[in-house]
């Protein structure tokens, strides 16, 4: 009795196992033929954002947690200009001839951020000076809730383009933002510009890191140059007014400051910041030693110079082989003391030879200001000896004849 019902219970569990392994079959071979076997690659699988969450839901996100605390500053600057006395004079001859002091008063702006809670803001130090030898009368700071609150400038370093001012006692101050470590960063990574753009409030414009370590001689306003190193270069749009705002990364944190952009109609998309490890450690330097530094802590001889061509060779009337011409030499500076003019051809630095401007360049660099250099220079035909003590490089440096001649400033100040 028992061997009876048994029998009609395995015939009908095995039945189901055939139909069930059949119906798997037709399921796998429907949905993952595809997967494995001759000739056949593996099916593409989509990368799933952690937690859920997309980089624009991020960027979003590291866009609402800082904007508050970047901020729009304000400057009114009193100054003097030079208007033309002769139009005709002014149109044919650049500006060089006679003219007529006039007072001048102004406005300017840029972006800046919040970096402790003392009420320190960090900017640019072209930021809190004024062209043309003006002063500003009145430094205003506007928060993104619409206050304005005075400030005054602690400190900054013109060399770095970096600069701190404070707000005294503002109870609303946002959170400051955190520095990030620009060492880590990694080319292609997303880049977010926050600031006030030709004064157009909270201004969000996205990118990536570009590259790094970028060497930039910048023409400022006042008509001099300054040679910034180590940039870091960015795609994210940055534009007048742009300056010391923040450059943050996908998770909100600062990885640089906004400071220039090339200003050419063959470019797109190259913009410059100030790497964040550079503006912890000048920060840190100017809460230590408050004031203006102006120097680049690098010894100056004053002279601009040139690799020697036939037509350079042929000009001054140097036969020999090897040195770099004098072009120009700087009024006051250590080598116009010395007695060094242009068409001069240093031999020789300190015993040593060099085959191009760059790398003489850098060796004076490396100096420091008091250091002694010796010289080794022909001179109208005449081979002398100099001994030379450097000054310190300014960070502004006027541009030379040619690069006058040339007019073609490639990067701007925003």
């Amino acid at each position: 009795m028992v061997k009876n019902r048994i029998l009609p219970t395995l015939i009908v569990g095995l039945v189901g196992a055939v139909i069930g392994s059949f119906l798997m079959m037709l399921y796998a071979s429907s949905h993952f033929g595809g997967a494995t076997g001759p000739d056949r690659t593996p099916p593409a699988v989509a990368a799933v954002p952690l937690s859920g969450v997309s980089d624009q839901d991020r960027i979003v996100s590291a866009v609402k947690r800082t904007k508050s605390s970047v901020v729009a500053i304000t400057e009114q600057v009193n100054g003097q200009q030079v208007i033309p006395a002769d139009p005709f004079f002014q149109q044919f001859f650049g500006g060089q001839g006679p003219g007529i002091v006039q007072p001048y008063r102004g406005e300017a702006s840029g972006s800046g951020f919040v970096i402790d809670g003392r009420g320190d803001i960090v900017t640019n130090a072209h930021v809190l000076q004024p062209p043309n030898g003006g002063h500003v009368t009145k430094l205003t700071v506007v928060f993104a809730n619409g206050d304005h609150v005075p400030a005054h400038v602690i400190a900054y370093n013109l060399a770095a383009d970096v600069g701190i001012l404070r707000v005294d006692g503002y109870s609303k101050l946002p959170p400051p933002l955190q520095l990030a470590d620009s060492s880590r960063l990694e080319q292609g990574q997303w880049a977010i510009a926050i600031g006030e753009p030709l004064q157009l409030q909270q201004t969000v414009t996205v990118g990536v890191v570009s590259g790094f370590n970028r060497q930039e001689p910048i023409p400022t306003e006042n008509g001099g140059e300054i040679d910034f190193k180590g940039l870091l270069q960015t795609s994210a749009p940055i534009n007048p007014g742009n300056s010391g705002g923040p450059l943050i990364d996908i998770d909100g944190q600062v990885i640089g400051m906004n400071q220039s952009t090339v200003k050419s109609a063959y470019a797109q998309g190259i913009g410059f910041a100030i790497p964040s490890n550079t503006v912890r450690s000048v920060v840190a330097s100017l809460e230590k030693n408050p004031g203006a530094h102006q120097g680049t802590d690098t010894g100056f001889l004053g002279i601009y110079m040139a690799d020697l061509t036939a037509g350079v060779k042929n000009q001054i009337g140097y036969t020999g082989n090897g040195g770099i011409a004098v072009q120009q030499v700087f009024s006051g500076s250590p080598a116009d003391q010395a007695g060094i003019q242009p068409g001069d051809v240093i031999l020789q630095a300190d015993g040593k030879s060099f085959d191009s401007v760059k790398s003489l360049h850098d060796y004076i660099g490396g100096k420091k200001p008091g250091d002694t250099i010796r010289l080794n220079v022909w001179s109208q035909g005449l081979k002398k000896f100099v001994a030379i003590k450097l000054g310190e490089t300014p960070a502004e440096q006027p541009l030379s004849v040619q690069q006058q001649q040339q007019q073609q400033p490639e990067e701007q100040q925003p």
